[in-house]
C-alpha cells in the first residue's frame, strides 16, 4: 500500500493564510469577543491577584493589626467571584466557537467533495480525505478556539506584569528582565525542532490513516492473497517512523521543560537575594517584594506558553493550508451559470424545469483527450443511438472502454465536438439533470450500510414499501431476500459484505429499475458467480435494459450476441463495430476476441465436468 505523497506545508507565518478561516469566523464573532474581552479581564484578575497580597502583607501581617480587614476580604472575594464567573463564559464561549467553527469545516469539506468529478476520487486515497476532514479540521478548531485566547491572555499578562514591576520597582524589574532574552532564546531553538518533529509526526498521522484505510477495505484481498505479514510491516514501518517522531520531539520537550524552569527558579533566587537585601535596607517593602517573587515564579510560564503557541499557530497554517487545498479543488466538469439559473444545481434542484430524456444519444465529431494526457483516446468519432438501443462495448482489460461511457455520461466532456442528448448538447442543461436518469448497475456493485430495503429505496426514495418488493421481484432479488432471516429488514453489513457478489448486483439491478432511468449502464460481469446467479442475473439484465437506452460494458461477449450495436474497443481506439453477426462475419479483432473465449469457457466446462 504506496503512501499518498502529499504537499509540503512548512511557511512561516503568513496572514493571508489566516484569512483564509474569515468567512468561518464571522458567523460566531459575538462569542470571539465576548471570549477576548473576558480573557482581557481575567489576565487583569492575574496580574492584581499578588497586590493583594502585597496590601495584606503590608497592611495586616507587618503592623500586626486587621485594621480594614472586612472591605479588604469583600474586594477579593468579589474579584475571584468575577473571575469564576469570567473563566464559565469564556470556556463556553470557546466551546462553543470551537464545536461550531468545527462543524462547519467539516460540512464545507463534505458539500464540497459531492460536487468534485469522479476523476478526484480516482486519484486521492480516502485516508487523505479523512485526514482533513477529521484531523486538520479538529487541529484548526481548537487553535482558533483555545490557542488564539490563550496567546492573547499571555500576551497581555506579560506586558500587565513588566508594567507593574517597572512601576513598583525599576531595578528589580531589570534583574527580572534580564533572564528574558536567555529564556527566548532557548525557546525558539527547542520550539523550532520540536515544530519541526511534530510536523513530521503528522504528515506519517495521514499517510498512516490512508494505510489503515485500505487494509481494512481490502480485507479480502489481504486475506485471498496471504500478504497480511506484507500490510504487517509496512503498517509496523510507518507506525515506527511516527514513533521515533513523537519520541524526538518528546525528548526536546523533556530537556526543555527542565531548563525553563531551572532559568524561573534562578529568577526567582536573584530577585528574593537582591530583594531581601532591599527590604532590609528598607529600600522597598516586604509585601513589594513578595509580589516581585510571586511574579518571577510564574512570569516565565506565559513567555514559555506564548512561544509554544506562536509555533502552533505556524504548525496549524499546514492544516488550514490543506483543508483550503480541497476546498479550491475545481471539479473537471462544470455547468455554465446560466444552466445552473435555470437547473439548479446538486443541492438545489429546480425539478420543475427540467425536461423529459427520451435517451436519444449522439456523438457529433467528437475528440476527446483526459486532463492529464498528451494524446487522443478518441478523434473524430460519431455515433447515433436512438432512443431505446442496447449499445455493448467490448475489448480487453484496459482497452478503454469507460471512456465512452464517462462521455456518454458527462463525467468527461468531449476535448472536441459535442454530444447530444434528445437533440440538445448536453452541455445545455444541468449535470443533475442528466445523471438523474443514468442508472448504474457496477461489476462490483456498492450497498451501503442499513437493510436490504433501505439499499432499493436509494433508487427512488419517495417509493413505497410495495414498489421496492415489486422492484425487487421483477429481477428477481426477492430470491435474495427470501434467503435473508430478517428478510427485506436484513443488515447487508458495510459495503454490503454480508452478501455474495452476485446477490449485492441482484439488489443493485432492483435499486436501478425502481428508479426508471432513461438511460443504464450496466458493467456485466458473472464469471465469479455461481451458475444460479448467473442465470438469475441475465434474466434481471433483460428485464432492466428493454425499453431503455443503454450501454452494457461486456466482459463475456456470449452475453451480448443480443445487442443492436457492438463497440470494439482496442487501445483506446474504436476499431470495429456491428451487430455480434457482422463482426464475426468481418473476421476480424471481434471475431478472434469471440473464439478464443469460447474455447475458454469451453475448456472450463470440461475441467469442471471432471471435477
Amino acid at each position: 500500500m504506496a503512501a499518498y505523497e502529499e504537499q509540503e506545508y512548512n511557511k512561516p507565518f503568513q496572514f493571508r493564510i489566516w484569512a483564509k478561516m474569515l468567512p468561518f469566523f464571522k458567523p460566531y464573532k459575538k462569542f470571539f469577543f465576548i471570549t477576548f474581552s473576558l480573557n482581557l479581564f481575567l489576565a487583569g484578575v492575574d496580574i492584581v491577584v499578588p497586590l493583594f497580597q502585597s496590601y495584606a502583607i503590608d497592611h495586616f501581617i507587618t503592623p500586626n493589626h486587621l485594621n480594614g480587614l472586612s472591605p479588604f476580604a469583600i474586594a477579593y472575594v468579589a474579584v475571584i467571584a468575577a473571575q469564576a464567573l469570567c473563566v464559565y463564559v469564556s470556556v463556553h464561549a470557546a466551546t462553543t466557537i470551537e464545536m461550531n467553527v468545527g462543524k462547519d469545516l467539516k460540512w464545507a469539506q463534505f458539500e464540497h467533495l459531492q460536487r468534485l468529478s469522479f476523476s478526484y476520487y480516482n486519484t486521492t486515497p480516502v485516508g487523505y480525505i479523512h485526514a482533513r476532514v477529521m484531523s486538520d479540521t479538529l487541529k484548526i478548531a481548537g487553535m482558533i478556539a483555545w490557542g488564539l485566547v490563550d496567546m492573547f491572555w499571555a500576551l497581555i499578562y506579560v506586558v500587565g506584569v513588566f508594567v507593574i514591576m517597572f512601576f513598583l520597582n525599576a531595578k528589580l524589574a531589570l534583574l527580572l528582565l534580564l533572564i528574558v532574552p536567555c529564556i527566548a532564546v532557548i525557546t525558539v531553538i527547542f520550539q523550532n525542532k520540536i515544530l519541526h518533529w511534530n510536523r513530521k509526526v503528522r504528515r506519517i498521522n495521514s499517510q498512516i490513516t490512508s494505510s489503515y484505510n485500505e487494509g481494512i477495505t481490502g480485507v479480502k484481498t489481504s486475506k485471498s492473497m496471504v500478504i497480511e505479514k506484507h500490510n504487517e510491516q509496512d503498517f509496523y514501518c510507518r507506525t515506527g517512523e511516527m514513533n521515533h517522531a513523537a519520541s524526538r520531539a518528546a525528548k526536546l520537550n523533556a530537556i526543555y521543560i527542565p531548563m525553563i524552569l531551572f532559568f524561573s527558579s534562578v529568577a526567582a533566587a536573584m530577585v528574593l537575594a537582591r530583594g531581601g537585601y532591599m527590604v532590609q535596607n528598607d529600600l522597598i517593602q516586604l509585601g513589594t517584594l513578595s509580589v516581585f517573587i510571586s511574579y518571577a515564579v510564574v512570569i516565565f510560564e506565559p513567555i514559555q506558553q506564548l512561544a509554544r503557541l506562536l509555533a502552533d499557530l505556524i504548525s496549524c497554517q499546514a492544516n488550514i493550508e490543506r483543508v483550503m487545498d480541497l476546498l479550491a479543488q475545481e471539479p473537471n466538469v462544470t455547468d455554465r451559470p446560466d444552466v445552473v439559473e435555470k437547473y439548479g444545481d446538486a443541492f438545489n434542484p429546480k425539478w420543475e424545469n427540467w425536461e423529459k430524456i427520451q435517451g436519444d444519444i449522439v456523438f457529433e465529431d467528437v475528440s476527446f483527450m483526459y486532463p492529464d494526457g498528451k494524446e487522443y483516446v478518441l478523434e473524430h468519432f460519431n455515433l447515433h443511438v436512438p432512443a431505446g438501443m442496447n449499445v455493448a462495448i467490448v475489448g480487453e482489460t484496459g482497452a478503454g472502454k469507460s471512456t465512452l461511457v464517462n462521455l456518454a455520461g458527462r463525467f468527461f466532456e468531449p476535448t472536441k465536438g459535442r454530444i447530444l442528448i434528445d437533440g440538445v448538447d448536453y452541455r445545455e442543461r444541468s449535470q443533475l439533470w442528466l445523471h438523474s436518469q443514468i442508472g448504474y448497475v457496477l461489476q462490483n456493485p456498492h450497498l451501503f450500510s442499513g437493510t436490504v430495503r433501505e439499499n432499493i429505496r436509494y433508487g427512488r426514495l419517495d417509493a413505497t414499501d410495495e414498489e421496492i418488493i415489486q422492484a425487487a421481484k421483477s429481477v428477481s432479488a426477492d430470491v435474495v431476500v427470501e434467503k435473508l432471516k430478517g428478510g427485506y429488514d436484513s443488515d447487508v453489513g458495510e459495503s454490503g459484505g454480508r452478501l455474495s457478489t452476485g446477490e449485492k448486483q441482484l439488489i443493485s439491478f432492483a435499486r436501478a429499475i425502481l428508479a426508471d432511468p432513461a438511460i443504464f449502464v450496466l458493467d456485466e460481469a458473472t464469471s465469479s458467480i455461481d451458475t444460479g446467479t448467473e442465470q438469475l442475473i441475465q434474466q434481471a439484465t433483460q428485464k432492466l435494459l428493454k425499453g431503455h437506452t443503454s450501454f452494457v460494458i461486456a466482459h463475456r461477449l456470449s452475453t451480448i450476441r443480443s445487442a443492436d450495436l457492438i463497440l470494439v474497443v482496442k487501445d483506446g481506439k474504436i476499431i470495429e463495430r456491428g451487430t455480434h453477426k457482422e463482426l464475426l462475419a468481418q473476421k476480424g479483432y471481434y471475431h478472434e476476441l469471440y473464439y478464443k473465449q469460447f474455447e475458454e469457457e469451453s475448456a472450463m466446462k470440461v475441467f469442471a465436468g471432471t471435477q
